[in-house]
């Protein structure tokens, strides 16, 4: 096994612990869908914070998908 060329943080050493007891691959999935879940809706809050910030709008966006070079 290779040596940590970093610490783990504090959200690292608690999934550690959570996934130190058996648990099934029902309890796996279910853990794995929450923390997504949780992701998502961050990412969701920051890009309409920024969005809001920058002025952007919904018409941007889809010029954006839309230009050529994409």
């Amino acid at each position: 096994m290779s040596d940590l060329k970093t610490p783990l943080n504090k959200a690292q050493i608690e999934i550690l612990k959570l996934f130190s007891r058996p648990m099934s691959e029902e309890d796996l999935q279910e853990i794995k869908t929450l923390l997504v879940k949780h992701l998502a809706e961050k990412l969701t809050q920051r890009v309409d914070n920024i969005s809001k910030e920058k002025g952007y709008t919904q018409e941007d966006f889809n010029s954006w998908l839309n230009e050529p070079n994409q």
